[in-house]
């Protein structure tokens, strides 16, 4: 039967946008000045009306691999074809299997179990869930205090944002999850500022840790949760030193540590996870973003085999973690992956990056001097450049700049607060490195 139904009239506003109410977006400002996308192809995006814009963002930490990568859209739309879904719960598809065992190969030994979920706040969650079974089903249920970090982010569920330490993210959400505490930030502008790479200052705020458990009780705890380089509060890379000492005082105290590698997997720091370039073997490890290039929406947390084991106890016939997501391991998340790790090993794009990032911060380093610059730091091929507030307001300055370089300057990049975040896809070349350094100096002369 037709709908005859009348039809909604159109809103009555300057422009069609009003519907959506888009995620950490400042929604009013925004649909007063659009920057609308409409298409990406390699190290570009291309707006609603023609302009090409470099990404130095790679879209939102995700796109290592560039824009446009017909082998991965190729690959979504064979699995499309062929398997568009599969429930993941007591079935099983032979991508998820393969996949697992390729991210375990990338892993740090012991890392050899994944678990599989649809993003980074997902797998935060994750992975504190396990560790919180994981203490329960050892006999320790008393160990339920969690443990994150001022200026971290570990995602947007309730876990996440109790154990994220950004204020804004969280002040309006009232108590979220009782039984939680706080790391100090490890940034210090007076004795870290201008660095390129791990801060020689730094490692002595993991010490930190000793007196929560003297406060609590170590047999309180259940997990800390840290990212090695906190990106989305403006890109604070750890301290030298620091995640060793944490490791030591986990482990000494029977608390399990998870790194939070969304940002850092899959090569934005030169390997395929942070854990390897410091040399820690943490319990867990989330990843996402990267693991499909974005072009499909996966996450998944790392487990170590004594975790992984200490669940494959009891009837065979039982489910061991009565935890997981319609979509976990989708049929089409999982050939994503699956091609976009074929395109990191074929073309070496986490070497790239390592080879790639002296240049980076040397190039990104000649911004110091700039109107309003008081801080600059690269890690990886990721650099945060803080600009001083202006008269009318923290914020103001970058959120300017955000726009200047949409609208004026043809590049994408992220504004946080009152920072600039450059997180370049790691095809990007050297004379590109060039031209992102021109036009965000453009930027800052522009909002100065």
């Amino acid at each position: 039967m037709l709908d005859k139904s009348p039809r909604p009239t159109g809103v009555n506003v300057p422009n069609d946008l009003a519907a959506h109410w888009m995620p950490f977006t400042a929604n009013r400002a925004f649909k007063k000045n659009p920057r609308l996308l409409a298409g990406a192809k390699d190290m570009h995006y291309f707006t609603a009306d023609g302009r090409k814009l470099i990404d130095a963002a790679a879209g939102m930490w995700c796109t290592n691999a560039g824009h446009g990568r017909a082998q991965i859209s190729d690959a979504i739309a064979k699995m499309a074809a062929t398997l568009d879904y599969a429930p993941p719960f007591q079935f099983g598809i032979p991508q998820a299997f393969e996949l697992a065992s390729r991210i375990a190969e990338l892993a740090p030994k012991g890392l050899d179990h994944v678990f599989f979920c649809n993003s980074g706040s997902e797998a935060a969650d994750t992975a504190l869930k396990i560790a919180l079974a994981y203490h329960q089903i050892n006999g320790q249920g008393g160990r339920s205090r969690l443990i994150g970090r001022v200026r971290g982010y570990h995602g947007v569920g309730f876990g996440g944002t109790a154990v994220g330490g950004i204020v804004g993210n969280r002040k309006i959400f009232g108590s979220l999850l009782a039984g939680v505490d706080h790391l100090p930030a490890t940034y210090d502008r007076e004795k870290q500022a201008f660095t390129k790479g791990e801060p020689e200052y730094g490692a002595h705020f993991a010490d930190a840790l000793e007196d929560l458990v003297n406060l609590h009780g170590a047999n309180t705890i259940a997990a800390v949760i840290v990212e090695p380089m906190a990106g989305s509060t403006g890109v604070l890379a750890a301290p030298k030193g620091y995640l060793k000492r944490l490791r030591e005082i986990t482990q000494k105290h029977g608390i399990l540590l998870i790194f939070d590698e969304v940002i850092t997997g899959f090569g934005r720091l030169g390997f395929a996870f942070a854990a390897e370039r410091y040399g820690v073997l943490p319990d867990m490890i989330t990843f996402a973003k990267g693991v499909t290039n974005g072009a499909a929406p996966m996450g998944g947390v790392l487990v170590r085999d004594t975790i992984h084991d200490a669940f494959m106890t009891g009837p065979e016939h039982m489910v061991e973690l009565t935890h997981g997501y319609t979509y976990s391991a989708h049929p089409l998340a999982c050939a994503a992956a699956l091609a976009t790790l074929d395109i990191y090993r074929d073309e070496k794009l986490f070497e790239r990056a390592n080879a790639l990032e002296s240049k980076f911060a040397d190039a990104v380093m000649s911004l110091k001097g700039q109107p309003n610059v008081v801080d600059i730091r690269t890690i990886g091929l990721t650099a945060g450049i803080d600009l001083a507030p202006s008269a009318d307001g923290v914020g103001k300055r970058g959120f300017a700049g955000l726009n200047s370089a949409f609208h004026d300057n043809d590049i994408m990049l992220r504004a946080v607060g009152d920072t600039l975040a450059l997180t370049p896809p790691l095809i990007v070349t050297e004379d590109q490195i060039g031209e992102i350094v021109d036009k965000v100096g453009k930027v800052i002369r522009a909002v100065g």
